[in-house]
């Protein structure tokens, strides 16, 4: 199943399922559901076939009538993990990495499908990373690797925009990933049943159509159940919790000449069995 928290016109977030029809809402279709997905996924597998039947049943909206939202609005982590993939560690000449990396973005970043990417006033070096997010569905802590998907409740598209040289000023790279408008992410939650291997998906990234990245999930150096086990040992993880997998080879800054965002383009990025996820660029305004 396909999810999605959507809104019409000034209305308050709805939550949706994507179907062939269209988006279907879902609380009208059940009015005993939650409101958000992170209480829906919180229900389990109960809440999700509630969802399904919901989904068959209830009227169908058009696309364009919507504005979607990230799935998961306001998740209460957003944990990025960095150098995750074999062929972007190969770009920036940097041996693959015994540990995992993890920074963090917040909530500020986030925007849905359509939404725009502000060109911060304060630098262009504004660059892109196609990433493969997963959400966490249920409370985890110190979880074996062997058991790990199954506290997934499903994946998502996420766009690590990242500003270069405020990222590089120091050692710690927060200040280049936490502006506004810098962490797009969707267009859908597609359930973990629906990709039994998030290891084996085909993952890009364009803008206005000329292909930047083109890699697969398979690149990853700590795969999605190694990173589950490894966060969970850190921290507790709960529902909603958002963890973007790291980007592929092809980013704007190991270009030569390197290839930044610009206003007025579009950036897409694409994951085989979730879909694309787009958004324009747009230059602060005054």
């Amino acid at each position: 199943m396909k999810l999605c928290t959507f809104r019409i016109g000034a209305s308050p977030a709805r939550i949706g399922a994507w179907t062939q029809r269209g988006i279907v809402d879902l609380v009208a279709a059940d009015p005993s559901l939650p409101a958000t997905l992170i209480d829906l996924i919180a229900l389990g597998d109960d809440g999700l076939a509630r969802a399904s039947a919901a989904a068959e049943r209830g009227p169908a909206l058009d696309r364009a009538d919507v504005t979607l939202l990230p799935p998961i609005p306001d998740p209460g982590k957003i944990i990025c993990i960095g150098l995750n993939y074999r062929d972007h560690a190969a770009e920036v000449n940097l041996p693959l990495p015994e540990y995992v990396t993890v920074f963090a973005k917040w909530a500020n970043g986030l925007v849905g499908d359509g939404a725009e990417i502000v060109i911060p006033a304060e630098s262009h070096r504004v660059d892109y990373e196609a990433e493969l997010a997963f959400v966490i569905g249920r409370r985890a802590r110190h979880v074996a690797e062997a058991d790990a998907l199954a506290y997934v409740a499903g994946y998502t598209c996420f766009d690590d925009i990242s500003v270069r040289d405020y990222q590089m000023r120091t050692s710690q790279w927060t200040s280049g990933k936490a502006f506004d408008t810098h962490g797009p992410c969707g267009p859908v939650l597609v359930t973990r049943d629906e990709i039994p291997d998030p290891q084996a998906l085909r993952i890009s990234c364009s803008i206005d159509g000329e292909v930047l990245q083109d890699s697969s999930t398979a690149q990853m150096v700590f795969g999605v159940a190694r990173l589950v086990a490894e966060l969970s040992a850190i921290m507790t993880l709960e529902p909603g919790d958002l963890v973007a997998t790291g980007t592929p080879a092809g980013v704007g800054t190991s270009r030569t000449p390197k290839r930044w965002i610009r206003p007025g383009e579009r950036v897409r990025v694409e994951i085989e069995g979730i879909g694309a996820l787009e958004n324009p660029a747009v230059a602060a305004s005054a």
